[in-house]
């Protein structure tokens, strides 16, 4: 079955405009093969009859046919393109909610350009093709149709002789219809890479600008460009290699008319009337035949494009919520893992190994370990952003996987550590988990974030538009605002991915001691290095490899050495003699201060 019938299910709620349509077309169509007809009046009736008022008749005839297929065609070319821009929004409001709906191990592999280009360019086609094309093929058809009829009922004869060049041009359209669909899926995914380098370079311009790798990159782009064109030039080379030959085909068709009529016509078996009608039908077949591979392309482009569409369309969520969900309540936060082990698609190397963990509600357990030991992808389990190979993770008692997902990470709070903001007010990036929050919910947010005092510095305050993912603020400033977007929602577990890596020590302390207040009453995840996070946890968790090699409070864990120990002389040992020193000098600096007060009084 052609990929095209699977547009069928985008045109449904459309049937009474395309029925519409189709009437419209009809009467286009037949006012077209009247046309002819009445030239052969004009000719036997008016001319040969030397008749002025058969003459006058058919000029008016003629006339109000013009008009009224000029007012039809206004009509159902602007039904048309109606019809196709809403099947191109329904299509293209489809693609966009799959892929919001798409769990993680699939956006992890797929090309972020490749799915720009399917959600615009290859949408876009389709849409081209479900309002010119469509129409173009059904007229096409009808008008053929009528065409062979009315001929037929003529003179078979004429019909026959006038037809045969058709046959050629048929045949090599049908062959380039088979072949034009994969050429124009190579088109489609070859601007795909071009549309993927594009987000790629855009998105890393500071890195590009950094290296000074400007024409590298430059060369690249050409390259996929490149790609681009030769498959185009591929395709353009196929197709005008058909579109002489319809013109060749009409022409010749016209020339065997008027080779065998012309003596029927002197010979008196037909009118000259007729003959001239039969001429103007080979010319009205003409327009639609030079169009028909035009129709083949365009079938052939929206082929690719809808194949490549249904490629994201037919991907099912891997991760979704069950049949009878169960809706969660207020959650109590307490989270275990049990016997958990997860591998991600195409990894060797499992990312966690017969993880066993409980953790009670309201209380703060710091992860700890090197870069790829698992931290991350640990907490990424709770909110269920994968799923366990093996094992299972729950909550309250409940498996995350019989959970309805919505009512889950609505309760869950993340901060992570690459903070995105999205291009719109710093009011909405901090309500946009809560989008029904008043002001002084935000307010408040943002002054326990400790982020109120900048955002109302700028001069438009809360309304202040940020840059693509907030680019037009500081590190320390995106994730103050991120870290307001996740207290804002009051979630019962709070998970914080090294939240404070992008703060200096000062805006650290101020958020830091934010969160002590905020983290009671919730159960809070912390992946950190800084010693001030880790020394006031519950639990310190330290993970290596993807496996928990050590547990417990900071003391229990220096005291027992091992990793932690390791970390801690190599880290953190340094850090906390630092701040030692500097509380000493503070203290320091505040008695002579004090005492010089005294002095002068």
């Amino acid at each position: 079955m052609s990929p095209l019938f699977r547009l069928r299910q985008f045109i449904r709620p459309y049937l009474p405009q395309v029925f519409l349509n189709l009437i419209l077309l009809l009467t286009i169509t037949g006012f077209s093969l009247y046309v002819p007809r009445v030239i052969q009046q004009v000719v036997d009736d008016g001319i040969l009859a030397g008749n002025p008022s058969a003459l006058a008749h058919s000029a008016f005839v003629l006339l109000g046919l013009g008009l009224g297929s000029a007012l039809l065609n206004f009509s159902q070319r602007y039904l048309s393109e109606w019809i196709a821009s809403r099947i191109g929004y329904d299509l293209r409001n489809r693609v966009y909610d799959h892929i919001q709906h798409q769990a993680f191990t699939y956006h992890d592999h797929a090309q972020s350009g490749q799915l720009i280009s399917r959600c615009i360019e290859d949408v876009r086609s389709v849409e081209r093709f479900a309002g010119a094309s469509i129409v173009e093929a059904a007229q096409f058809i009808l008008l053929t149709a009528g065409i062979l009829w009315l001929m037929l009922a003529d003179n078979v004869t004429l019909a026959v002789v006038a037809l045969l060049p058709m046959i050629p041009l048929i045949y090599r359209a049908a062959e380039f219809g088979t072949r034009i669909g994969a050429l124009f899926f190579k088109v489609d995914t070859a601007i795909g890479e071009v549309s993927n380098r594009l987000q790629e370079n855009v998105s890393g311009v500071q890195v590009v600008r950094a290296f000074a790798r400007e024409e590298y990159e430059t060369e690249r782009f050409k390259a996929s460009n490149l790609e681009v064109l030769t498959h185009w030039v591929y395709v353009i080379d196929q197709w005008a290699k058909i579109m002489p030959l319809s013109n060749f085909l009409i022409a010749l068709g016209t020339m065997l008319l008027l080779w065998v009529g012309g003596p029927m016509v002197i010979s008196g078996q037909i009118t000259l009337g007729e003959l001239v009608a039969f001429n103007s039908y080979v010319l009205l077949l003409g327009a639609p035949a030079q169009q028909l591979t035009q129709l083949v392309e365009a079938a052939g482009e929206a082929t690719a494009g809808i194949r490549r569409v249904f490629e994201v369309l037919d991907h099912a969520p891997e991760i979704q919520s069950p049949f009878n969900a169960v809706i969660l309540d207020q959650l109590r936060g307490e989270v275990e893992f049990r016997g958990v082990s997860l591998n991600y698609k195409d990894e060797k190397h499992s990312a966690l190994e017969n993880i066993d963990l409980r953790v009670e509600p309201n209380s703060i357990v710091a992860l700890m370990g090197q870069t790829g030991s698992g931290k991350t992808s640990l907490v990424n389990l709770i909110p269920r952003f994968y799923d366990v190979t093996a094992g299972g993770v729950f909550v309250d008692g409940r498996d995350v996987r019989e959970m309805d997902l919505v009512s889950l990470r609505k309760q869950i709070g993340i901060v992570l550590q690459t903070s995105l903001l999205f291009s719109d007010s710093i009011k909405a990036n901090i309500a946009y988990g809560r989008p029904d929050a008043n002001e002084e919910e935000i307010f408040a947010a943002a002054r326990a974030a400790q982020a109120d005092e900048f955002i109302r510095g700028f001069p438009k305050g809360y309304e202040t538009i940020v840059g693509e993912r907030g680019v037009t603020l500081s590190g320390g400033q995106r994730q103050r605002v991120a870290i307001a977007r996740a207290l804002l929602m009051n979630p019962r577990i709070l998970i914080l991915d090294d939240s404070t890596s992008s703060v200096d020590t000062e805006t650290e302390k101020l958020i830091q001691s934010a969160l002590d207040t905020l983290m009671e009453g919730r159960t809070t995840f912390v992946i950190a290095h800084r010693l001030s996070t880790v020394r006031r946890a519950d639990l310190i968790v330290v993970m290596d490899r993807g496996r928990i090699v050590q547990r417990g409070t900071h003391k229990e864990l220096i005291r027992h050495g091992g990793l932690y120990r390791q970390i801690y002389d190599l880290q953190l040992k340094g850090h906390e003699k630092f701040t030692e020193e500097m509380e000493e000098i503070g203290r320091v600096e505040h008695i002579d201060a004090r005492k010089e007060s005294e002095e002068l009084k």
